[in-house]
């Protein structure tokens, strides 16, 4: 997807395909804030009031947004794009001399929908804690009353109505506002070929993988990030005695094993990579503005396995980018500029202490870009070695300013291509 750059100046409408009720509001500020955050939430409720119950709004400008709401367009674009993500809303662009946009809002899932749901559910619980977790559970639960002892005597609906004649009228055929909910949209390409060649014609009845279970299995190979050869091993252990794919039996499976492999920690949702309001301008052909290209567009998942080569990291190593990426909450940018740092300058070595010291320090200075990351690193790196005239086996990453700008030096370019090369797929 192209990068669309987005000016105060830029009208919007907003269509509210939503009709929420109290009940939705209920389960936004509840249920969803813990996972998109307030400024998510109170941009849906912001635009959701525009439309005054008309179901579509005039034409505002974003500088309109920025004022009334008291943010950055950069806050702006941040929370519209979790939005987007998590099934709330769609944007629609057009470009002119004055860039158009339409907003169309979509209603949240029901209580039970979610709860109930493979990922919302999974990172409600991961992101308040058991105690809240199980708060919010019993808020939204129905209260049980038995109806043992009672008879029911509700009567049908043809003996309460009757049908009579009335004068011709043309009934109109319009359209009606109506609620509407929108899927979660993925761009993975899940290989359920791969699937269903790996599971026994024997055991397996293929006619299962129906659309509901093929989103069941593509939401939780998202989720946990497991490729389609492991979760064949859990439909296989999730298969009841026709063949067919329990559903609960593959959730908790999964789960388990998740839990297994990550110390009994459940996952968060995050960024896969660097957010695109924080990423530089496009056309920046420098060595300089294509290695900040490769910090930008990668996972700092995806960035290690390259440097392991393509396979998959330590689990101690992984352990770590959780640390930074969960608990820190550098943005995936700067975590990986920080791995490439660390790993030029400590012989390859990923040292627990010595890389969260440097974040700590990262995070407090408000370190946020690949940029920012990459002039802080250099400047520290400077000060460590000012009053050592020539360090022993001196190792500096290839996007210091120092080498970069040797362009005649055969070494650094060949470094430059190395680096760069590793991230070509």
């Amino acid at each position: 997807m192209n990068k669309i750059s987005l000016y105060p100046a830029d009208i919007y409408q907003v269509i509210d395909k939503s009709l929420l009720s109290e009940s939705d509001r209920l389960v936004l500020n509840m249920l969803y804030m813990p996972i998109i955050g307030n400024t998510a939430v109170s941009l849906y409720l912001k635009l959701q009031t525009e439309t005054r119950n008309i179901y579509v709004s005039s034409e505002l400008s974003h500088h309109h947004l920025m004022t009334s709401m008291g943010l950055t367009l950069d806050n702006l674009k941040e929370a519209r794009l979790k939005l987007e993500g998590i099934g709330l809303l769609k944007t629609y662009y057009h470009k002119g001399d004055i860039n158009s946009y339409v907003y169309e809002l979509y209603t949240p899932v029901s209580a039970s929908e979610f709860f109930s749901h493979p990922i919302f559910n999974v990172v409600l619980y991961n992101n308040v804690g058991k105690v809240e977790y199980n708060r919010l559970h019993d808020y939204f639960k129905v209260p049980s009353i038995s109806l043992k002892d009672y008879e029911e005597i509700t009567i049908p609906f043809d003996l309460a109505f009757k049908s009579r004649n009335y004068t011709d009228i043309e009934l109109s055929q319009g359209d009606i506002i109506s609620k509407n909910k929108l899927l979660l949209k993925y761009e993975l390409d899940y290989d359920f070929d791969l699937i269903i060649s790996s599971l026994p014609k024997e055991m397996f009845n293929e006619k299962c993988l129906n659309k509901s279970t093929r989103d069941l299995i593509i939401n939780l190979a998202f989720l946990y990030d497991i490729d389609p050869i492991e979760m064949a091993d859990l439909i296989r252990a999730s298969l009841n005695e026709k063949g067919n794919i329990d559903k609960e039996e593959l959730r908790k499976n999964t789960r388990k094993y998740y839990q297994f492999n990550n110390d009994n920690r459940l996952p968060s949702l995050l960024f896969k990579s660097q957010p695109e309001y924080l990423r530089t301008a496009t056309g920046d052909n420098s060595k300089r503005g294509k290695i900040i290209k490769v910090f930008e567009t990668h996972s700092p998942l995806d960035f290690l396995k390259a440097k392991y080569k393509g396979v998959k990291p330590t689990d101690r190593d992984i352990k770590i980018l959780e640390s930074l990426v969960m608990d820190l909450k550098l943005n995936p940018a700067v975590v990986n500029v920080l791995i490439d740092y660390t790993l030029k300058t400590n012989n390859n070595k990923l040292v627990k202490n010595y890389i969260e010291t440097i974040a700590g320090q990262w995070k407090r200075s408000g370190i946020e870009t690949a940029s920012e990351a990459m002039d802080l690193a250099e400047k520290e790196h400077k000060k460590k070695y000012k009053s050592v005239s020539k360090p022993k086996n001196k190792v500096i990453p290839s996007w210091f300013n120092e080498k970069i700008e040797s362009s005649s030096d055969e070494t650094v370019d060949s470094e430059f291509m190395n680096f760069i090369e590793e991230f070509r797929k």
